[in-house]
This record gives C-alpha cells, sequence and structure tokens, in this order.
C-alpha cells in the first residue's frame, strides 16, 4: 500500500482501536491501520460501513436514557435529513433543531418518535412516505374524515 501524503511504498499494517468520529464516545476495536513509517500518516480500514452504521442506529436508538445531542445529530445523519428536513417533519423550527443538537433538550415524544423513524424507515426511500403521512397528520384537526372499511374474506380494507 502507497502512503496518500509522502508516497512511500512501505506502509505496515496493524490493528488498533479508533474513535469512530461520527459518533462521539465510540470506539471501533481492533480494526485494520496502514501506517506509513516516513511521516507517520495513517489510514483506517473500516469494512462493512453499511452493517457498522445499522448496528449504531440500532444501539443508540435502543438505549435507555434519554439521547444526547451528538446521538440526536447521528440519528438525524442516519436518515439522510437536514437540519430543515426534520424540522419540517417534526413541526418545529429549525432553530429548535439545532438547539436539540447544540446542547438543548429534545422533547420526549419528539425523542421517541426520532428513535422510531431512525430505525424503522430507510434512509431516501421512505422520504416521500414519510411526508405523506406527516402532511395528513398537520391537517386541520376539526376537519371530519368518514372511514369506511370493508371486510373481504378475513381482511380489512379501506374501502373507497
Amino acid at each position: 500500500m502507497r502512503c496518500m501524503l509522502c508516497g512511500n511504498e512501505d506502509m505496515q499494517r496493524t490493528c488498533h482501536n479508533v474513535p469512530y468520529r461520527s459518533l462521539p464516545g465510540t470506539v471501533l476495536v481492533d480494526v485494520e491501520v496502514w501506517e506509513c513509517a516516513e511521516c507517520g500518516e495513517y489510514e483506517v480500514v473500516i469494512p462493512a460501513m453499511n452493517e457498522l452504521e445499522r448496528v449504531l442506529v440500532r444501539s443508540v436508538s435502543e438505549k435507555p436514557g434519554r439521547l444526547t445531542p451528538p446521538e440526536i445529530r447521528f440519528l438525524r445523519k442516519s436518515l439522510g435529513w437536514s437540519g430543515a428536513d426534520l424540522a419540517r417533519y417534526f413541526g418545529v423550527t429549525p432553530e429548535t433543531v439545532s438547539r436539540w443538537e447544540n446542547g438543548g433538550t429534545m422533547g420526549a415524544a419528539a425523542e421517541r418518535l426520532l428513535r422510531v423513524c431512525a430505525t424503522r424507515l430507510d434512509p431516501i426511500d421512505d422520504y416521500e412516505a414519510l411526508e405523506q403521512l406527516l402532511s395528513r397528520q398537520a391537517e386541520d384537526p376539526r376537519t371530519k374524515r368518514l372511514l369506511r372499511l370493508r371486510c373481504r374474506g378475513r381482511r380489512w380494507e379501506i374501502a373507497a
């Protein structure tokens, strides 16, 4: 392997515990690291990145206690949402999202919703469905709607 900084072709493979920058307080144990003996540059090899993200999202979402600001930011980013997206989907201002991610307290209901979204939605693929669901919920609560259901065999469905 060639060093990206100095061009040395004699990089050495080692294994180290490496902090995971996307989620402070997380350490990747015994991962492959290539180090340059000439300049000290190193490259960390993180295999199965999608699986790593999935495990981290599940772990953060299921942890007891309140989410920390970095965990809120991590879950938002894992969904592929901007701060403005999260604000729009949760019915809050972008400033509120900024406060959540920079030391403020996220309300319990919003926190539960973020945990559910992070574990149940696929990034990008579910945006349209989420947008439709949340926009319907934002309608005037005084609007009356007749819900019609029909049973076909042993399955219920919404009737037109």
